[in-house]
């Protein structure tokens, strides 16, 4: 593969992230650039780790992890999306909650191995191809780490706009993320 390769499948490997780091940053009140950061760090790691982790899998039993991938990442975004319309919907209720400043680390990591499934499917593949998989999973990586940033920094100025609603708009996306996985797998 060659650099221009490497470089669009890095980028087109961390759209799902960038579009829930937009809706994660949505659902915070004024994030830091710390606090992007720290996301496109969690995002980023995860991203470089899943093609490495599919390349090995990819060695062993490509099959396998082809067939259920698309079903593992289905189900976990449509369970942290579901979880942030109900708290979207429940804090409606309560106006004088006070606004998120931090997400849970524990979240960011499951949201980003949902969001970095199709990752590993991908490294799978390039098992069989004659590439350098660490620097692609490097470049993977780099991509999200810059992508997931710049999506919560987006997200900061929408939030506002959005009100309490920007949490549910969130999980709708993380939803949308997983459909659009698992559609992706049966139409292609």
């Amino acid at each position: 593969m060659n650099l221009s390769s490497t470089l669009l499948l890095a980028f087109g490997m961390s759209m799902d992230a960038f579009a829930a780091s937009i809706g994660k940053g949505a659902t915070l009140h004024k994030p830091k650039f710390s606090e992007a950061l720290r996301t496109g760090l969690i995002f980023g790691a995860i991203e470089t780790l899943t093609p490495l982790i599919g390349w090995g899998l990819g060695m062993l039993a490509s099959r396998f992890v082809l067939e259920w991938n698309h079903w593992v990442a289905f189900i976990l975004l449509l369970f942290l999306g579901g979880r942030m319309v109900i708290e979207g919907i429940r804090g409606n209720d309560d106006e004088e909650c006070e606004p998120l400043q931090r997400h849970g680390f524990w979240l960011l990591v499951t949201t980003a191995i949902a969001t970095s499934l199709d990752a590993m499917a991908v490294g799978v593949g390039l098992a069989f191809l004659q590439v350098n998989i660490v620097a692609t999973a490097l470049a993977i990586g780099c991509a999200t780490l810059t992508m997931s940033t710049l999506g919560m920094m987006i997200g900061r100025f929408i939030g506002p706009l959005l009100g309490k609603r920007a949490e549910i708009l969130g999980g709708i996306v993380l939803i949308g993320i997983g459909v659009q996985i698992l559609w992706t797998h049966f139409a292609g």
